[in-house]
């Protein structure tokens, strides 16, 4: 059975003071031992992050492809692994649209951060107007298929399933919209990896609040939330960890 895993992505947010959220997420990480709890954070508060909330895994935001070179600006996987990173997100839907990556980039991402022992939260998604075309289970496969290394398993790969036009503007799409997108996603990995594909968690990511998390959580593989702006305080964050806790007692 996939534990529930709850990832918080802080995104271009947060200082060292604001690492004082990280006391009561934490605690209601340690208060449910059956939810996997992490929190991605800027480059700049990797290593202190890590070092105020051990217990937590902190991961990073992005990874560039290589391991090294002339890359003025970027990071590497093993960079973010040094300063105490325990995984990284990659091909998420604002690196996408702003920067223009690509499903390949994401790949090459995942198999960098791979190399240097980190897990990795792979993203994918439509767009708005590609689901107002009816396009959304094309493109969320089309990605998939791009972005998936062959060797990934649930040891260290996990998939987020987040839809653009969701993130940020308090949108959510219906629950049987995320357990079409979501089982459709599952099929496409069992496609690509076999047998393997039953050991990957697949998180729904897009306004997950703790008002919403216990409905999207129970919904059929769905095995967790990659949240935003609510993983920013322990507030909003640890009713998520609270709801993840909630489907676990229920099975």
């Amino acid at each position: 059975m996939r534990r529930k895993l709850v990832a918080g992505n802080w995104k271009m947010n947060g200082s060292r003071a604001a690492l004082a959220e990280l006391d009561a997420i934490a605690a209601a990480a340690a208060a449910a031992p059956d939810v996997d709890v992490e929190i991605a954070v800027p480059f700049t508060l990797i290593a202190a992050a890590a070092d105020r909330a051990p217990a937590l895994a902190i991961g990073a935001e992005d990874v560039h492809e290589a391991d090294s070179g002339a890359h003025t600006g970027c990071v590497s996987a093993g960079m973010v692994k040094e300063a105490g990173a325990r995984f990284t997100i990659v091909g998420h839907s604002e690196r996408r649209a702003d920067q223009h990556e690509t499903s390949h980039d994401a790949w090459a991402k995942a198999a960098a951060a791979r190399r240097q022992g980190l897990r990795v939260i792979l993203c994918c998604g439509e767009t708005e107007a590609e689901r107002d075309a009816d396009r959304a289970e094309r493109v969320v496969q089309a990605q998939i298929e791009k972005s998936v290394p062959d060797n990934a398993d649930g040891s260290w790969f996990t998939l987020a399933y987040e839809p653009r036009w969701a993130i940020g503007t308090g949108r959510t799409p219906t629950l049987d919209e995320i357990a079409a997108i979501h089982a459709i996603a599952r099929a496409k990995l069992r496609m690509l990896i076999g047998d393997a594909a039953a050991g990957v968690r697949i998180l729904y990511g897009g306004s997950v609040t703790g008002a919403n998390a216990a409905a999207i959580l129970a919904t059929a593989n769905v095995d967790g939330a990659l949240v935003g702006g609510a993983s920013l305080t322990a507030d909003k964050f640890v009713p998520i960890i609270e709801a993840a806790a909630g489907c676990n007692d229920a099975r």
